[in-house]
């Protein structure tokens, strides 16, 4: 007589298997919750940075931009690079240039050469990113779903960090995030190098032209094309908001750590549960609708209610906690293509949103007023959506649980 799992057997053996993982798995998830502290860190300092280097608010927003700008287009070597060397290598390289490049941004004496050393930033952290998902996924007990959740759980968490941190060493000096940052990633660096048993190379070497074969997929193409509009509603509220709080470092730094909690929480614990009632277009497509009328909320409480502004942010994270587990669950499983390639592929599209978004909303702003920002922010996640819906039959190929 066959026997079939409860509901609550199977919850309850995933939550035992996300929690049993190698020293090498913690190791990495910590390196990337240091990596991704990174994006959110400058956010309570960009007044300061602006006063303190004469800057406008659209000049301190190519920070991101830079920043994203480089991670795009560095994602298409980073399969190159990792199939040659190995993950182990390749993650310790990116490390090492994080280390570098941060310090050298703490250093910097005006706005043009901070941004300079961002994009370097940018590079080390695409090397970094890019294969921790693929060393994660390779190492990880309990299939990949754990292992995306894990992920996804350092991004949630660094994200949240990243804030607290910018808020808490930039309310002393604007200079000393950018030291922080090069110090934990050092002793990350230290702890992979120890923790993490060397990663041979694959016996296929990735080109260069790979990833870009990837997106010949029409799922993948379509993760990856909803992401870059999706991503652009993403980095307006993070880029843009501290602009519109009118807070110190510290208020911008406790309204983002709250807000990456709701990613954090939402991704690792929520998530899941809507996809295994929904499915994972029909959650994307609620939580993009959801998300596009958060943007329009904050266009009509921007320069009228800071309080409205703080709630709809902190709203806002749940929201995209949700999406970010979904995109990249898609990204890994819609298409044929081996993990790191699909990866590569999804990351350099995906992350140009990000690089284009915090100029074009402050210079909007600058242009026009702050609800113009949103409003365009909101448009583009309803393109977001568009294209998931009518994308989605090619999205099935992925694991569809509830549909």
């Amino acid at each position: 007589m066959t026997t079939h799992a409860t509901p609550v057997a199977v919850l309850s053996e995933e939550k035992q298997s996300f929690f049993r993982q190698p020293k090498a798995v913690w190791a990495t998830a910590l390196a990337a919750v240091f990596a991704f502290m990174g994006i959110g860190l400058v956010d309570p300092i960009l007044p300061a940075i602006a006063e303190n280097l004469d800057a406008s608010p659209s000049q301190v927003s190519l920070l991101f931009t830079s920043y994203f700008l480089v991670t795009a287009v560095a994602m298409l070597v980073t399969g190159v690079i990792s199939s040659r060397v190995g993950g182990k290598k390749t993650l310790l390289l990116g490390l090492g240039l994080i280390v570098v490049f941060a310090s050298l941004a703490g250093l910097s004496g005006d706005v043009a050469t901070l941004v300079g050393f961002r994009a370097g930033w940018g590079l080390g952290n695409a090397l970094f990113v890019a294969t921790a998902l693929a060393v994660i996924v390779g190492v990880a007990s309990g299939g990949t779903a754990t292992a995306i959740i894990l992920y996804e759980a350092a991004l949630g968490l660094g994200i949240s960090l990243g804030p607290l941190l910018g808020a808490l060493l930039g309310g002393w000096q604007w200079r000393a995030p950018f030291f922080g940052t090069a110090a934990l990633m050092a002793a990350a660096f230290v702890a992979l190098t120890i923790l993490l048993p060397a990663t041979p190379a694959p016996a296929t070497k990735t080109s260069l032209r790979d990833p870009l074969r990837a997106l010949g997929h029409r799922g993948l193409r379509t993760t990856a094309s909803s992401a870059l509009f999706y991503n652009y509603g993403f980095f307006t509220i993070l880029a843009f908001t501290p602009f519109v709080l009118g807070m110190d470092a510290y208020g911008i730094g406790a309204v983002f750590f709250g807000w990456g909690l709701m990613v954090a929480v939402f991704s690792v614990l929520v998530a899941p549960l809507l996809q295994r009632r929904l499915g994972t277009t029909r959650v994307l497509l609620l939580t993009l609708g959801a998300l596009a009328l958060v943007l329009v909320g904050l266009a009509l409480a921007a320069e009228r209610s800071v309080t409205a502004v703080v709630v709809l942010v902190i709203v806002s994270g749940a929201l995209l906690g949700v999406n970010n587990t979904l995109y990249t669950e898609l990204a890994m499983g819609v298409s044929d293509a081996p993990r790191p390639v699909a990866s590569a592929g999804y990351n350099f599209v995906r992350w140009l949103g990000g690089a284009l978004a915090p100029f074009a909303a402050t210079t909007l702003a600058e242009l026009y007023n702050p609800q113009a920002t949103y409003a365009v922010a909101a448009v583009m996640v309803l393109v977001a959506a568009a294209v998931v819906f009518l994308g989605r039959a090619s999205l099935m190929h992925a694991a569809e649980v509830g549909e």
